[in-house]
């Protein structure tokens, strides 16, 4: 059985911009084949709004606009309950610093979705044992 992916946000802006690697876009391409749900955190609303606001993303619409508008490839929102925030603040294995890195592994930990990312220390948190992930 497929489970589900969730993307970070590093992996939703690549695969906004058609930049995935070619073994992450095969498994997006199996999961829509199979009906396997594909996620995105709310957090990454968050994230895409900071990296704008930093300037370190540029986009051709408003963030929230952008990001509604890849909802709309077919992806899904990912809940983001008090037990995600919760267990977001225990993690076991190597240390996520990123506040939003662990709310995204505590996502897919909870709801057992594979990770899809290309954050070294989220990738360095799969490697442990601690999440299923795939390199993008």
């Amino acid at each position: 059985m497929i489970r589900p992916i969730l993307l970070d946000t590093c992996a939703l802006i690549w695969m906004a911009d058609g930049a995935l690697a070619s073994g992450a876009e095969s498994a997006l391409q199996e999961a829509q084949a199979h009906g396997v749900p594909i996620a995105v955190s709310p957090i990454t609303a968050w994230e895409i709004g900071v990296l704008v606001a930093k300037g370190r993303l540029a986009l051709t619409t408003p963030p929230l606009i952008w990001f509604n508008t890849t909802l709309e490839m077919g992806l899904e929102l990912a809940e983001l309950s008090p037990d995600v925030l919760v267990g977001s603040s225990f993690l076991p294995g190597p240390a996520l610093r990123d506040p939003a890195d662990r709310i995204i592994a505590a996502t897919a930990r909870m709801f057992g979705y594979r990770l899809m990312t290309r954050d070294r220390p989220l990738l360095e948190f799969a490697e442990s044992g601690q999440a299923a992930a795939i390199p993008c």
